[in-house]
């Protein structure tokens, strides 16, 4: 049996990318620091994804186990031996993973040779496979092969994963829902090893492209959502809920389609503009899944990530512009995204949002686009980016209106 060493437990791990590995036919290792986690998978050797659609569907995936992230010497055999790993953590978890994995692919050259590991990076994160590389690179020795031993796959993450309720993960903490879209796009040019013969793999040769439309399409549409409706009415709980307000919908639509147009100028041959306005159409259908349950505050928590400069807002802006395209929607979404104060079930700010709110929106907009957005106010096009996201944040408390 064909083995899967999967980091990280969460969401997408467990609902996606072991989901697939593991109904063809792979044997998946969980590594995660999560003790909970860790035990229930090691004592029952499976667990439930619950698919949230018009119709669900429960689906057992079995054939699992896990070892601890802070067992380094677990970690290290696991990888010695697997056929294929991935990583699914997020982008602040991808540092504490180096150490383990640096272990296991010297362990591994002990043990096998010059046989290279390709590592799967499921973390919506631009230049992953530079990021990972000069991680990996800083924790193993000078020597070590690393180009020759190691394939880093970006991947296009488009599964859409809900928080689950504290009800529901005392329930059963192995228990995940999810969207029914089961396409992962990854990186064809990047496998050492010939690509898995797995259902649902999506292999692309230009994956920058598709990277790029998950941040600035889907990303871009799916923040907006929440942003713009937060603004409108705070205590919109659901996605659907402001996905089913026209005014909001269509605003969110006009954002993603700046990015579409700058889009098909920089990936002429691999996107249309048909193409992208039905991959529009059929994201705010998805957005409008009841079933799935998914909240505002997931979808627009950790504002110091989401308006950093390569991700999906100051990222998306910057990339339109740099195509020659304007982006009023964007910025008007951008300025929603200062005024986000939006809560999970406690009535709580997550930890980074509290900090924005009580440390740094006091501060002024400027300090929000030097320290959070990484703009540099004193060149172009970064002072456009931000000249733009200042009138309409003033346009909008003026107006008391997100149009």
């Amino acid at each position: 049996m064909p083995t899967l060493v999967q980091f990280g437990a969460g969401n997408i791990g467990r609902s996606f990318v072991a989901q697939l590995f593991a109904a063809a036919g792979y044997e998946v290792i969980f590594v995660d620091v999560m003790d909970e986690l860790v035990t229930a998978l090691n004592a029952r050797e499976r667990y439930r994804v619950m698919v949230m659609d018009t119709r669900r569907e429960e689906i057992w995936v079995e054939g699992v186990r896990a070892v601890h992230g802070k067992d380094l010497e677990a970690v290290a055999d696991a990888l010695a031996d697997c056929d294929i790993a991935a990583t699914a953590v997020g982008p602040n978890a991808l540092p504490f993973l180096y150490p383990g994995i640096a272990r296991g692919l010297q362990r591994r050259r002990e043990r096998q040779g010059a046989r290279p590991l390709d590592i799967i990076l499921a973390e919506n994160l631009r230049n992953a496979a530079s990021i990972v590389r000069t991680g990996l690179g800083q924790a193993l020795p000078a020597d070590f092969p690393l180009e020759e031993m190691v394939g880093l796959v970006e991947t296009s993450i488009g599964k859409m994963v809900p928080i689950m309720t504290e009800a529901q993960r005392m329930e059963d903490p192995l228990w995940v829902f999810a969207e029914a879209y089961n396409t992962l796009i990854l990186d064809a040019l990047a496998f050492k090893n010939p690509i898995p013969a797995v259902p649902g793999l999506a292999p692309k040769r230009n994956i920058a492209a598709y990277v790029d439309r998950k941040l600035f399409v889907h990303n871009l549409g799916h923040a907006a959502v929440a942003y713009l409706g937060h603004l409108y009415d705070p205590y919109q709980a659901y996605i659907w809920q402001v996905t089913d307000i026209p005014e909001l919908r269509e605003l969110a639509r006009a954002a993603m389609e700046e990015s579409a147009r700058a889009l098909v100028a920089a990936y002429p041959d691999e996107f249309t503009p048909n193409a992208l306005t039905e991959h529009i159409a059929d994201l705010l259908n998805r957005f409008r899944n009841r079933a799935l349950g998914d909240t505002v505050f997931r979808v627009g928590r950790d504002l110091l990530r989401k308006l950093s400069r390569e991700d999906r807002l100051i990222g998306a802006m910057l990339f339109d512009l740099a195509h020659g395209v304007p982006c009023p929607a964007t910025a008007r979404v951008a300025a929603a995204a200062l005024e986000f104060r939006g809560t999970d079930e406690r009535d709580r700010l997550s930890a980074p949002d509290a900090k924005f709110a009580d440390e740094l929106y006091p501060l002024g907009l400027d300090a929000i686009f030097t320290r959070i957005c990484g703009l540099d106010l004193a060149v172009s096009p970064d002072r456009d980016v931000a000249d733009a996201i200042r009138v309409a944040h003033q346009t909008m408390k003026a107006d008391a209106s997100i149009a």
